[in-house]
């Protein structure tokens, strides 16, 4: 059994770990909150608009499509992986590695697979296996709809130009602080509404033509698309922070009062030993 100063130095370093694992779990719950209210207010916006684009492309003749819906045989794959720039926040960096390679390595397999990373935690593990183009870590930083548009206009460049015949994002979606769930939506080209669901998307009367909508509101549409995956995911990463945080600190707490238990057990066997030996003492001198 440890002496007692060992288990007084463990249990003032598990109380340290307590308090700061607590006050990571404060902070990124007021961060979620934030966090949570902006991707609940966009998030029917960007839904509303990607479904009307689709139905709109749906219906265009071939020759009238936009080139942001060409249909290439798939040879060379771009991946927009978004993860965080920090840890602590349990397995959410770790799903969107996993699939990502699930991706590139059985899905793509035999296919050229680059990756463009946004945080620094999927360029730090992915770059040692896969070709990474880009990595716009900094982004969370000012974490704005202009910045984010930036990166959309190069992800569509790449495509345009032919550099690339798929491109995929793949992100943690927000549900609940306790809950992320992992997707993978295909960014370009644009995947067109079909069968019923065609004539339903285009009761609409246009004005101007379906074609010079098109060509307006698609980039802005996959601009939003981009905008939602990483707000989705930042809200993500907070939660899945907080609730690691959570349960760290209910880990914490219990090793600590085991700790205590512990001590108290080593201190009143201590005391009883010394009690022994006084007696056993007084015993000898008085024979």
């Amino acid at each position: 059994m440890a002496n007692l100063k060992e288990i007084r130095n463990r249990i003032a370093s598990v109380s340290s770990t307590m308090q700061i694992t607590s006050a990571m779990k404060m902070v990124s719950a007021a961060k979620l909150k934030k966090a949570q209210d902006a991707i609940t207010a966009m998030r029917p916006y960007a839904d509303k608009l990607t479904e009307l684009l689709q139905g709109l492309s749906a219906s265009l003749d071939e020759d009238a499509g936009s080139k942001f819906s060409e249909e290439r045989e798939v040879n060379k794959v771009l991946l927009v992986a978004i993860t965080s720039n920090r840890g602590l926040c349990g397995a959410f960096n770790t799903n969107i590695i996993k699939q990502s390679t699930v991706l590139a390595d059985e899905t793509y397999a035999g296919k050229q697979v680059d990756i463009v990373a946004i945080g620094k935690k999927a360029n730090d593990i992915l770059e040692k296996k896969y070709n990474i183009i880009a990595n716009h870590s900094a982004v969370y930083d000012d974490l704005t709809f202009d910045n984010v548009a930036a990166i959309a206009e190069e992800l569509m460049a790449l495509f345009v130009d032919g550099s690339y015949d798929k491109i995929e994002i793949v992100y943690n979606k927000f549900k609940n602080a306790a809950t992320q769930i992992i997707m993978t939506e295909q960014f370009l080209p644009i995947v067109p509404v079909k069968g019923e669901e065609v004539t339903e998307a285009t009761d609409y009367i246009y004005n101007p033509s379906k074609e010079e909508i098109i060509e307006e509101l698609i980039p802005k549409s996959l601009k939003t698309q981009l905008y939602k995956g990483i707000r989705d995911s930042f809200a993500s990463e907070h939660g899945a922070r907080m609730t690691a945080m959570h349960k760290a600190t209910d880990n914490a707490t219990e090793l600590r009062d085991q700790l205590k238990l512990t001590y108290n057990k080593a201190r009143q066997a201590a005391i009883t030993n010394e009690i022994l030996e006084i007696v056993g003492g007084a015993e000898a001198l008085n024979n």
